[in-house]
């Protein structure tokens, strides 16, 4: 049986303990260096392999290319793929690929993708697609008026924000419709350190009502009331009862959008009699200009999205006592339009 023990010279020893003990290197070379020096002490592969995680077959790799070009045998053969590095060539390459359809049938690349197909470590695309602000996998959506009349009724509205009439007051109406009173079957788990609330898949649903709102924009505050549907009728209900809010004499501007329900014979013979009342409509598909939506969006973050209803009137009591506890502290909405001279005249 071949002899496992492997013969140094000083000169061979000195090096071999300046790899091993050295910080700069690199480790598996401080390893390689290891490895001989406990052959030269006497060890076995067996002691050498719990010593240095090493197996068997590489060790005696390691002592064979020693004993046949001594130091310079261990310098590792295969020095692995070449860089990539991120030229202006081949950025303008990755980012003319980004835009196209992939080939095998997905909407949109991904790193890895797209680097096997140029040929590329996946990392170099995303450096590039991070350079270039580039994001595949996202999607926004966006909402285009077609009103041939956007410019005029959009001034309108903002005018009404940034300028309102002496002695008038400007409010903002919309419903929020079908509005689920939903009891949920399991229950609910609570929150803890760690852990976020969680509820249960399985829920009864016992009826739907829809919530009028009317913003204050000069104090915030808003006037609510529930109905069971969103009806023309329903809609004239709630404008006297804003319109009772005020002296009889105040001017009233009111902010809505194109509902048809807003538009009816109803409306309009309640218009003639409140002539101090007048609507006004905001551009199709711009409802983002009407600042009870962004009141909407709070009042389903506070109470609707995870509320638990018993009923529908357990519903519309919670609503209502929402309302009142909010209009304790309202502030009216710190609204802007990013650039009026881009669109708006």
């Amino acid at each position: 049986m071949p002899s496992t023990r492997l013969v140094l010279t000083p000169a061979q020893r000195t090096e071999l303990h300046t790899r091993e003990r050295s910080r700069r290197g690199r480790a598996d070379a401080a390893r390689r260096a290891r490895v001989l020096l406990l052959l030269s002490d006497g060890d076995t592969y067996a002691s050498i392999t719990v010593k240095t995680g090493c197996s068997s077959r590489t060790i005696a790799l390691w002592k064979r290319r020693f004993e046949a070009d001594g130091l310079a045998g261990l310098a590792a053969r295969h020095r692995g793929s070449k860089p990539t590095v991120l030229t202006p060539a081949l950025q303008a390459r990755v980012l003319a690929w980004t835009r196209r359809a992939p080939p095998h049938g997905a909407t949109h690349w991904s790193t890895r993708s797209l680097g096997r197909k140029l040929g590329v470590q996946h990392t170099i695309i995303a450096r590039a697609w991070r350079a270039a602000g580039l994001q595949p996998h996202r999607l926004e959506r966006y909402m285009r008026s077609t009103d041939p009349d956007f410019e005029t009724k959009a001034a309108d509205v903002i005018g009404l924000y940034l300028d309102p009439p002496q002695h008038a007051v400007v409010f903002c109406i919309d419903e929020k419709t079908a509005i689920q009173a939903l009891d949920r079957l399991d229950p609910v788990l609570p929150l803890s350190p760690g852990r976020a609330e969680r509820h249960g898949f399985e829920y009864y649903r016992h009826g739907t009502l829809s919530l009028y709102a009317a913003l204050n924009t000069q104090t915030g505050e808003v006037v609510g009331r529930t109905a069971a549907r969103h009806t023309s009728a329903a809609f004239v209900q709630f404008l006297q009862t804003v319109v009772d809010t005020q002296s009889r004499r105040r001017e009233l501007h009111i902010i809505v959008d194109n509902l048809s329900a807003h538009k009816t014979q109803q409306v309009r013979t309640f218009l003639v009699a409140h002539p101090q009342v007048q609507l006004h409509y905001t551009p199709t598909y711009s409802s983002w200009l009407n600042q009870v939506e962004l009141w909407f969006s709070k009042i389903e973050r506070d109470v609707t999205a995870r509320g638990i209803f018993t009923s529908v009137t357990d519903l519309r009591r919670k609503l209502m006592r929402y309302i009142k506890h909010y209009n304790k502290t309202a502030t009216p909405f710190r609204w802007a339009y990013a650039d009026p001279a881009r669109r708006i005249a």
